[in-house]
């Protein structure tokens, strides 16, 4: 039976990506920096107009783990793929880079294959349009309890609490990492999708977690309010462990009395996608082999740094050199 030091649960995504100006954009009605969902003929269009992609699997937790598998991590990945030609190349290219894609393309399945289109603006910004097809059918039946059972940390894809079988898989896949001695933790995702389930998110994180990620604005809309501190004080009440990112003005971490406030440095990114991504697999890595909380951070920091150099959500450069040189192993 496999031990894996980190598996991850979400949304299995095929991320196209390519560049567009703002007034693009603004002819398609993209609104940017955001992540809409779309529908099939949507997609369709989209997908259509792009110009010299980049398609890669994706998937917010799939990409903290595949960075983490980067590190040396021996990881999983619970997610659902149609046995469809996106859904055979996402399966094949996560086994490719080491990564062990849990659950084989359903055939027949319900839906097509899931994918984001991702326009990347002169600035860096992001604009994602996604059709979730698939993989937000996942439910307790892909949640294998050999796996789940056998993770020493199990992390948790927010966008996927938009169905209750999602949440059902959650608690289920959360429960049998912790019954075998496990950490399990959350990442928020996205603060449209707390508004929708606030309080099962609440719930969760106080019941079923041992950490939870967020940025600053999840953060607040958990509590809703603008107030950052005021949000942090309440989520550490209920939380042992709270990773608050804030874009270009750091990290805060606290865990009970102990808090550390890490700075970045400040850059124009080429492509901000996977940064908060690339930040948790950092985090997670030096979690995961003993390091103290400020130096998971700094690890988290460096890792998002990286990623944000280049086009894509996946790290292009060994990023444990960076973080030897910047004395962290």
């Amino acid at each position: 039976m496999k031990t894996y030091d980190l598996v991850g649960i979400g949304n299995a995504v095929v991320d196209v990506i390519s560049r567009a100006e703002d007034s693009f954009l603004d002819n398609m009605g993209i609104q940017k920096g955001i992540m809409q969902l779309i529908e099939k003929d949507r997609a369709e269009v989209l997908y259509g107009v792009m110009h010299d992609r980049i398609q890669t699997p994706g998937g917010s937790v799939a990409n903290t783990i595949a960075g983490a598998g980067a590190l040396g991590m021996t990881t999983g990945f619970i997610g659902r793929v149609h046995d469809d030609g996106l859904g055979r190349f996402y399966a094949s290219a996560m086994d490719d880079v080491g990564i062990d894609f849990v659950n084989a393309p359903v055939a027949n399945g319900e839906l097509p294959s899931s994918r984001t289109m991702i326009f990347v603006s002169p600035d860096g910004e992001r604009s994602m349009n996604t059709y979730l097809g698939i993989s937000a059918e996942l439910s307790s039946q892909d949640v294998p309890e050999d796996v789940a059972g056998n993770a020493k940390i199990m992390f948790l894809e927010g966008y996927l609490f938009d169905k209750d079988k999602g949440k059902a898989a959650f608690l289920e896949a959360a429960r049998d990492c912790q019954a075998t001695g496990g950490k399990t933790g959350i990442t928020i995702s996205d603060p449209f999708c707390v508004d929708r389930h606030r309080a099962d998110f609440l719930s969760l994180i106080e019941n079923d977690l041992d950490f939870v990620l967020g940025n600053a604005l999840e953060i607040k809309s958990l509590f809703e309010t603008d107030d950052l501190e005021h949000a942090l004080q309440q989520l550490t009440a209920l939380s042992p462990l709270v990773i608050c990112t804030k874009s270009g003005e750091g990290v805060t971490i606290v865990a009970g009395d102990e808090r550390h406030d890490i700075p970045v440095e400040t850059v124009v990114p080429v492509d901000a996608s996977g940064a908060g991504d690339q930040f948790a697999a950092g985090f997670l890595y030096g979690l995961s082999t003993g390091r103290d909380l400020e130096t998971c951070g700094r690890m988290g920091c460096i890792a998002a740094g990286e990623v944000i150099g280049h086009l894509g959500p996946r790290p292009e450069t060994d990023v444990k050199t960076l973080f030897a040189a910047a004395g962290l192993l």
